[in-house]
């Protein structure tokens, strides 16, 4: 017999942190396309709120956003992809341990992103705030990586959505719970029940954001803005 139970798997922090950022690499991407170049750099200096948030919060966050809750070893990472070739997708308490290296590989990405992006230039009219303690040499170069690890960035994101999709295929609804923050689980007989997850207060997690946010505003979102 099964009983399907509906448990909270996602905080709102994290999702929120979830949806701003596919919203602002979409701005990002619009931005350098168009050329809107003082944008591109508010949007950026956004997205590195957001990460040092994620970062944060990945260590002091509700359980299901902690690191701990989702990075697993190398062996276990194999043991759960032979599984997944046996008997196919199965739903899984917050990431799974694939789903996590994901995350992590995504995480290092934008951080790139967002680096190179302080030494580069357009050699037009926008550089970097940082791009005057480089050589040009060196400018030049962080410019081409920043450019290049776009793509993949959005490689990987490519593969987190048909990822997705696969989930949602095999009836494991993923971005519903991205939405709610709940997931439908189903138990039988030989189903272990998930536990009682622990959540942060999202106050906390505000908090968190506005001491993030303030002086990156200050120092770098606002001298845009007045440029602009």
């Amino acid at each position: 017999m099964t009983v399907a139970i509906q448990i909270k798997v996602w905080d709102k922090p994290t999702r929120l942190f979830h949806w701003l950022t596919v919203v602002l690499l979409a701005g990002l991407w619009w931005t350098a396309e168009q050329a809107y170049m003082e944008w591109h750099q508010v949007l950026a200096y956004s997205v590195m709120v957001l990460i040092l948030f994620r970062l944060l919060w990945g260590w002091f966050g509700s359980e299901t956003a902690r690191f701990r809750h989702f990075v697993k070893s190398p062996r276990r990472v194999l043991a759960y992809t032979r599984q997944l070739l046996v008997t196919g997708i199965k739903p899984h308490i917050g990431h799974n341990p694939l789903g996590g290296y994901m995350v992590i590989g995504l995480l290092v990405l934008l951080m790139i992103q967002l680096v190179s992006g302080l030494f580069a230039s357009d050699e037009v009219f926008t550089e970097g705030p940082l791009y005057s303690s480089v050589s040009a040499a060196t400018s030049q170069w962080l410019t081409w990586l920043h450019k290049w690890n776009f793509n993949l960035i959005l490689a990987c994101s490519g593969i987190h959505v048909v990822a997705v999709i696969g989930h949602r295929v095999a009836g494991d609804k993923l971005i519903g719970a991205m939405f709610t923050g709940t997931r439908h689980w189903h138990e039988t007989p030989s189903q272990v029940p998930p536990s009682q997850l622990q959540f942060t207060s999202s106050w906390i997690a505000w908090g968190l954001l506005l001491v993030i946010a303030f002086p990156i505003a200050y120092l770098l979102i606002w001298p845009v803005v007045e440029w602009m």
